[in-house]
């Protein structure tokens, strides 16, 4: 097969690192790219959202099969696009149409949805401008804290968690009356604060049939321990140790099940990766978020796991044969430490040399955002610049392997967590 993967981040250096081990891949393109999916197949420099030169594309080198990465695409309705194409909706593809990708793009549809088909989720309002001012009487008796969510996409940093009413009121204004998140947040969701701890899920469904992949922990914030502010990740274990066979039953029978049934009976064709963000309450699975992708550092934690031939997988998704696949999943367990610029998630310099990949060892390097300058040196070019992937028996040393070769990696200003897995570890 001829692949196309969009994106250019370390969940499509991972994708494309699994790609490239089949088989049945014979040549592989990246549309944006980075330094790393380069080791694997061919960048090309198409914008992902430019749908036309992408199909163009296709068409010319003789593709068979799309995969996209990043939400973006989805929810501006490149699946629609290249369906409504009679030469390109021939071409496999993975990933749901614009409808389906309103799962992540509108927080209104996704509550909404669940709310329909009895799926686990924290209580919750929908405010406008046009009805602000329920909205302020609302979030100022609400119970504390209380969550407030921007509906569409904003870039990871459209939830708040207020801890008192005053910040919720002013919080709430701000987002709908001042656009705090611009078109994103002309609609709030206000939730109830649901108190566990998170993990997410991931399921490859084609329409009918589904498999789970492993189930990951990310740790968002910037400081150990959990402290500081909330970056887009800055690494994952997988699998999650309190996830155990009873918990993924109660995850796969109330939301998962659930889930692809309510797509269907919306004749909603979801073909693609459904990302579960969840919160464990007690013994009990809660969904705080669906993604219409997979996440990012989870990708880079997960897909290394799967013993299976990837590519096989992603073809029998694309033509309704899921069913058909034999997924195979390492034993071992993988963890992943994410180097990042300093001031990350904040203002941040760019075009930082870096050294010392060629001394790492026992390890999967993801790069995240990187480049090439006009002198073919690798530089810095994110705030999230490389994903370490290691694996172990036990999470302690998958996370010790990733940690010798964060040390080894030199770029100035380099930051890292070292308590990955912290609270697994004895």
């Amino acid at each position: 097969m001829n692949i196309i993967l969009i994106g250019s981040g370390g969940r499509e250096h991972a994708f494309a690192y699994k790609l490239s081990q089949s088989k049945l891949c014979d040549k592989l393109f990246i549309i944006g790219g980075n330094p790393g999916t380069a080791q694997y197949g061919t960048n090309v420099p198409i914008n992902i959202n430019d749908f036309s030169i992408a199909g163009k594309f296709c068409l010319d080198n003789e593709i068979d099969l799309v995969i996209v990465g990043p939400e973006e695409p989805l929810v501006k309705g490149i699946r629609d696009f290249f369906n409504a194409d009679s030469k390109l909706k021939s071409i496999g593809f993975i990933g749901p149409d614009k409808i389906g990708a309103q799962l992540e793009g509108s927080k209104d549809f996704s509550k909404a949805f669940m709310q329909k088909f009895n799926i686990p989720t924290a209580k919750y309002r929908t405010f406008t401008f046009d009805n602000i001012h329920e909205g302020v009487d609302y979030v100022q008796s609400h119970s504390l804290p209380v969550v407030l969510k921007a509906d569409g996409l904003a870039a990871g940093k459209g939830v708040l968690i207020c801890e008192s009413n005053e910040e919720a009121v002013n919080e709430l204004e701000q987002m709908i009356r001042e656009k705090k998140f611009g078109d994103a947040s002309a609609k709030v969701v206000v939730e109830e604060f649901l108190n566990g701890i998170e993990l997410s899920v991931f399921v490859l469904s084609d329409g009918n049939n589904y498999k789970i992949l492993p189930s990951a922990k990310d740790y968002k914030r910037i400081g150990e321990a959990d402290t500081g502010l909330n970056t887009g990740g800055m690494g994952a274990v997988s699998p999650v140790p309190f996830a155990d066979d009873a918990f993924l039953k109660k995850v796969e029978e109330r939301i998962i099940i659930p889930t692809i049934n309510g797509l269907k009976s919306e004749d909603i064709n979801y073909v693609g990766f459904i990302f579960i963000g969840l919160m464990k309450v007690g013994d009990d699975p809660f969904v705080i978020e669906y993604n219409c992708r997979m996440g990012d550092p989870e990708t880079e934690v997960v897909l290394p796991l799967i013993k299976s031939d990837f590519a096989e997988m992603m073809k029998a998704c694309a033509e309704g044969k899921l069913n058909e696949y034999k997924l195979e999943i390492e034993e071992r367990t993988a963890a992943t430490v994410m180097l990042v610029s300093a001031g990350y998630p904040g203002d941040y310099e760019k075009g930082k040399k870096m050294t010392g990949l060629n001394l790492c060892e026992n390890s999967l390097l993801f790069h995240a955002g990187t480049k090439l300058n006009e002198d073919e040196i690798l530089i810095t070019n994110g705030g999230r610049v490389m994903a370490i992937t290691s694996f172990g028996n036990n999470i302690g040393e998958a996370v010790s392997q990733s940690l010798k070769n964060a040390d080894k990696i030199q770029f100035e200003g380099k930051y890292f967590r070292r308590d990955i897995g912290y609270e697994f570890v004895n």
